[in-house]
């Protein structure tokens, strides 16, 4: 998901948060202002000029994100009064989201985090139908209308428990107050929200057999929702096996190193090809100096490799590389993930002593998972 939202841009901060817009959200604004101008306000205002209507659909379409990031805002202003990072909401294609760093520390605290947000729906709902029966006007009455029943949709459709929905979250918060398993409510809430999301597809699917077009929208959103809900699965699997399993556990004691004075092609030969390893510390006279990764020497030229020298290409130690041998594996892999790094390092005095690589916890899972299946 993350990856996704590398193509959104930031466009200002509320509460210290920040307000991005994914580019896909350019295509629904164009495409609800165009169906809006063209097909509603002429039906429900037929009286009105023709340049009102794309007025009006302009300022719906608005209305409408407005609506979807007060939604996301509230859900983030509940988890920073519990200690919680919001790192920003983002409007993307399918409406908005909130990425929060970290978990709720209670059922009772993921439970209104997740209500937050229909609940805020629904009180712009009231707020815009109000302005429906108190405005004689046709043009603001037809589009408070219309923003006040899209309000009342979002926050319903946000309460079908489908996980990472924020029904599926307040179903989960349900199952861990009854479990006190957050992992297994967690594990459950994904499996309900793909079930949901399949019937979604399935659903869609029919319509378009049917002659309806929305069946289209259906489906993406059922494929949007089952990728979701598949990785948050994923993710709670990997926090049950990963849960009580620290560094010091994984990582490597017995290091190959290579000094910066080697020619590449030395290393090669000797190290990358002997060892299969993709990257190796770089040592010199006993002090850690960074790591040479394959992916740092595949650009150079086959004859010139017994000439340059390790010194050369190597990547520099940096302090976000390192970690703790009493920190838990799970944080090592998302710090790896984070720093786009293969491996971190564990250092005492500028001495390597240890490193944790994701090849090795990988090793690790899958020998875990292959354990699991013969025990069961």
């Amino acid at each position: 998901m993350n990856g996704f939202f590398q193509g959104a841009w930031q466009i200002g901060k509320v509460f210290g948060i920040p307000i991005r817009i994914h580019y896909t959200w350019l295509i629904v604004f164009g495409l609800i202002t165009w169906s809006l101008s063209t097909f509603y306000f002429p039906k429900v205002a037929p009286q009105l000029p023709v340049a009102s209507y794309w007025i009006n659909g302009v300022v719906a379409a608005f209305l409408l994100f407005f609506s979807v990031a007060i939604h996301e805002l509230a859900h983030s202003l509940v988890a920073k009064r519990y200690k919680l990072t919001i790192e920003s909401i983002t409007l993307f294609i399918f409406g908005g989201v909130a990425q929060m760093k970290g978990e709720p520390p209670s059922a009772k605290a993921e439970f209104r985090i997740a209500i937050a947000g229909p609940l805020t729906s629904f009180f712009l709902a009231a707020f815009f139908f109000l302005f429906s029966l108190k405005t004689t006007n046709i043009g603001f009455k037809s589009l408070f209308s219309y923003v006040y029943q899209l309000n009342l949709i979002l926050g319903f459709f946000n309460l079908i428990p489908g996980f990472p929905m924020d029904g599926g979250r307040v179903l989960r918060a349900y199952l861990w107050s009854k479990k006190k398993d957050y992992l297994y409510a967690t594990q459950k809430a994904s499996k309900i929200g793909q079930n949901i999301a399949i019937f979604f597809m399935i659903f869609g699917v029919f319509s378009l057999f049917m002659g309806i077009p929305t069946g289209l929208w259906l489906i993406l959103i059922g494929w949007f929702l089952y990728s979701a809900a598949y990785g948050s699965y994923q993710q709670s699997t990997l926090e049950a096996m990963l849960q009580n399993v620290k560094v010091k556990d994984l990582m490597v004691k017995d290091l190959v190193t290579v000094s910066p004075s080697m020619s590449i092609q030395e290393v090669i030969n000797n190290y990358f090809l002997k060892y299969g390893y993709t990257g190796f510390p770089v040592v010199s006279e006993g002090k850690y100096l960074g790591i040479l990764a394959l992916r740092d020497i595949k650009s150079i030229p086959e004859e010139d490799r017994p000439l340059r020298e390790v010194s050369e290409f190597y990547g520099r130690h940096k302090p976000q590389w390192e970690i703790s041998p009493q920190d838990n594996a799970l944080n090592a892999l998302e710090k790896m993930l984070r720093e786009d790094v293969g491996r971190l390092v564990i250092l005492e005095d500028g001495k390597i002593t240890g490193m944790i690589t994701r090849n090795g916890i990988a090793r690790y899972l899958e020998i875990k998972k292959f354990i699991t299946k013969i025990n069961e």
